[in-house]
């Protein structure tokens, strides 16, 4: 009698055995100018990025560019609250408190507030455009990945209220989110707290070296109550060749600094255990050769090249489409959609197997339901 077959492995759209260490590790580092531009760093600097996946940048930016950046939050605020307000959804308009704690007494009041504000930021303020094509930031950006720089479509402002599962961010690989070529595109990263950043109000933490297989590894669709997809430790140290307990890295990032990663290295963010609300941006660029979307739903920038000087900058055609408003129509259902729904699909869902759902994955369609896991 014949051994019963073995059950074939189940795969899913975002697992891949290929490895691209190459594109991640110190043979992908440029060729250093040997006169640095204004911000740039030295070479060691930039080999620690390469080698260990991360670089903390404890001061970088100015004052007044941080400080414009944070004005314009406490004007998306103001409109958040006065929608809201007008709307009989929340109280009062908690205009007494400021920017560290208006958005948690918003969120107090009509819980998912800030997942609105999250999901209506589609528009790029123009404090944000300028911290985002800043010249000296885009002159490390060149170090990184050479002079042909493009934004990726892909950008956030963090709402991170306190004790908010909402907002804390388990261990995961940036593409897991993103289309499955960007596992052998190298996509820098810029984190940026609009404060001083620690343990108690959630920094980030890295896995060092992490990246080095330049693998993907196996991700799981949803935690806990929200829309994102996590990656265990376990998982982490079978495929990724580290040991989570003694390379982990807290990345505590003082207001002016930055936490550059690239989009293969694990992290996650810790829970916001203070009474203030951790405010940041996370920033994300490629090179235009090498073009990764976000399945089609938005594309990236140019933001310099030395083949083709760009004069100025497209901003209105890349804030013409918002990537939230048109992942919700391609994945919720049909009917009339409540403009203060508090829940939040993505392409990324259908990446990955489901092993626990949610209110957010529960509005998703059938017809996407159906498609999934395909592989």
């Amino acid at each position: 009698m014949s051994p019963p077959a073995k059950k074939a492995k189940k795969t899913f759209p975002g697992s891949s055995d290929k490895a691209h260490p190459d594109v991640f590790n110190i043979n992908a580092m440029p060729e250093q100018p040997k006169e640095l531009k204004p911000g740039q760093f030295s070479e060691e600097k930039v080999r620690q990025y390469f080698e260990k996946g991360y670089l903390i940048v404890p001061e970088f930016f100015k004052k007044e560019e941080l400080d414009a950046c944070r004005k314009d939050i406490e004007k998306l605020v103001e409109d958040l609250a006065q929608w809201l307000y007008k709307a009989g959804k929340i109280k009062g308009l908690y205009e007494e408190h400021g920017f560290l704690q208006r958005l948690a007494y918003l969120e107090k009041d009509f819980p998912g507030s800030n997942i609105l504000l999250f999901k209506t930021q589609g528009h790029m303020r123009k404090s944000f455009q300028a911290l985002w094509s800043n010249e000296r930031l885009l002159n490390v950006v060149e170090q990184l990945i050479g002079p042909e720089i493009m934004g990726h479509p892909v950008w956030n402002l963090r709402t991170k209220t306190p004790q908010n599962e909402a907002t804390t961010v388990p261990w995961h690989q940036d593409s897991a989110y993103l289309d499955n070529e960007s596992y052998s595109v190298l996509q820098p990263a810029a984190w940026i707290p609009l404060l001083d950043a620690n343990e108690n109000n959630g920094c980030m933490e890295v896995v060092s070296g992490g990246h080095l297989t330049g693998k993907i590894a196996r991700h799981t669709c949803c935690w806990g109550n929200t829309w994102y997809v996590e990656l265990s430790e376990k998982d982490i140290e079978d495929s990724l060749e580290v040991t989570v307990a003694k390379d982990k890295v807290l990345c505590e990032v003082p207001y002016g600094g930055m936490l550059l990663i690239n989009n293969l290295i694990p992290h996650r963010s810790l829970n916001n255990l203070s009474n203030d609300i951790r405010w940041s941006l996370d920033l994300r660029w490629q090179r235009p050769d090498k073009p990764v979307g976000f399945y089609g739903l938005k594309q990236g920038i140019m933001m310099r090249s030395k083949k083709n000087p760009i004069k100025e900058i497209d901003w209105n055609s890349f804030n013409s489409v918002d990537r939230h408003t048109k992942a919700d129509e391609e994945l919720k259902g049909k009917e009339d959609e409540d403009e203060f729904d508090t829940t939040i699909v993505g392409p990324w869902m259908k990446k990955w197997e489901m092993t626990h759902t949610n209110r957010h994955t529960a509005r998703l369609t059938d017809e996407t339901l159906a498609s999934w896991h395909k592989a």
